[in-house]
């Protein structure tokens, strides 16, 4: 079994970062991003991640970092500040091993510690492994947006599914 680690993202994981989620952008609807991020704008989002006082975690692979997932405010207004929106990615190469599960569960306990109440996935549709895995993480779906985003000439539907933290 590969030696995994998953721990807190810094500004030196920006680069790697960026070639793991860029891979979706080019390629795929999963992300609604329609240009490359560089590694200076994802040093911006994870510090701005972190200086809200929320978890931005890394999964190493025998040293390399193949994933990582972080959460997000899910709106402004004070009210919301129990409720998070996540966001997870791997490798593409290396998705369907378990990995997604491992690092999830860690970015969950994290937000339990913070004392979250609610968690919130939105999943461009169609994207079954990304439905499994929240699903398996315990996420219920709770909304669908028929073609709210447009993206390689086509609307994308979007999904939310949402999971209520026990503490």
């Amino acid at each position: 079994m590969p030696m995994t680690d998953i721990r807190p993202a810094s500004h030196l994981d920006a680069a790697r970062i960026s070639a793991i989620y860029n891979h979706y952008v080019a390629g795929t609807t999963i992300s609604f991003e329609e240009a490359p991020v560089s590694a200076v704008a994802m040093v911006e989002r994870i510090a701005d991640v972190m200086n809200d006082g929320l978890p931005w975690l890394v999964l190493e692979v025998e040293g390399e970092t193949v994933g990582y997932a972080y959460a997000t405010k899910w709106r402004a207004r004070p009210a919301y500040r129990h409720a998070v929106e996540s966001t997870i990615y791997l490798d593409h190469a290396l998705t369907g091993r378990g990995h997604g599960r491992r690092l999830y569960a860690r970015l969950l306990d994290e937000l339990r510690r913070c004392g979250l109440h609610t968690v919130i996935a939105g999943i461009a549709q169609p994207n079954e492994p990304s439905v499994r895995l929240h699903e398996c993480m315990g996420f219920r779906k709770v909304a669908h947006f028929r073609e709210v985003g447009f993206k390689f000439d086509r609307w994308v539907d979007v999904g939310y599914w949402q999971l209520l933290l026990e503490p």
